[in-house]
């Protein structure tokens, strides 16, 4: 899924995710205090501008409303961070994700708002960009260059359905190895295994069987 995104703070999480997400060809917007990051990226994304991302009018200048997500990887200034998580969600943005860096600091983040907060020395860049793109895979693995596991919501026409009647192997390819349902998880269920609202399917497959199958409602 295509989309519009900015990132504000290049930093190594920061350019790492703006850059991820436009080789995959979304239009991405950076924005970061520092000319020189800006200089250094400008090419690797759609628009770059120098900017304070604490200034509401700021922000406002640049129509960061108009993007389908927002994300705030902000470095070590806490407060810029916050600020700028409080801002957004002023200005409604659709969608906030914020990068943390201790337990104390996501919380706050979700408390002014945040949608989505994100620890660095657990996700890397290129999977939140993964899963930006893909709403409704939750994770991912990848196995090899073309080769993933993920966990995808159950879309609404599979509900009700048992495993076999779905066939996915034979209609996309993939493989369902476990169902998660309301946090435990069914490894090899039976073919019989009646898919419930709120099921989660972890499958195994080529990315673009995969890829076929998310886009799959």
């Amino acid at each position: 899924m295509k989309g519009q995104y900015a990132v504000i703070g290049l930093g190594r999480f920061g350019s790492s995710l703006a850059t991820t997400l436009h080789q995959a060809g979304n239009e991405v917007l950076a924005i970061d205090r520092n000319e020189e990051r800006i200089e250094e990226y400008k090419d690797h994304v759609t628009y770059a501008v120098v900017a304070d991302s604490t200034d509401e009018e700021a922000l406002k200048s640049v129509g960061i409303r108009n993007f389908d997500a927002v994300i705030v990887a902000i470095g070590d200034d806490i407060q810029a961070s916050i600020l700028t998580v409080l801002i957004l969600k002023e200005l409604e943005v659709k969608k906030v994700v914020a990068k943390a860096i201790n337990k104390r600091h996501g919380q706050v983040l979700y408390k002014v708002g945040a949608d989505w907060v994100v620890f660095p020395e657990r996700d890397m860049g290129e999977r939140v960009a993964t899963q930006l793109m893909s709403p409704n895979v939750l994770d991912y693995i990848e196995l090899a260059k073309d080769y993933s596991i993920k966990e995808v919501k159950v879309p609404p026409s599979m509900i009700e359905k048992n495993l076999r009647e779905l066939n996915l192997r034979a209609r996309f390819n993939i493989t369902v190895i476990a169902i998660i349902s309301d946090g435990k998880v069914s490894i090899s269920p039976s073919p019989d295994r009646i898919i419930k609202e709120g099921d989660i399917l972890v499958v195994i497959g080529e990315n673009k069987d995969l890829d076929r199958f998310e886009k799959f409602n």
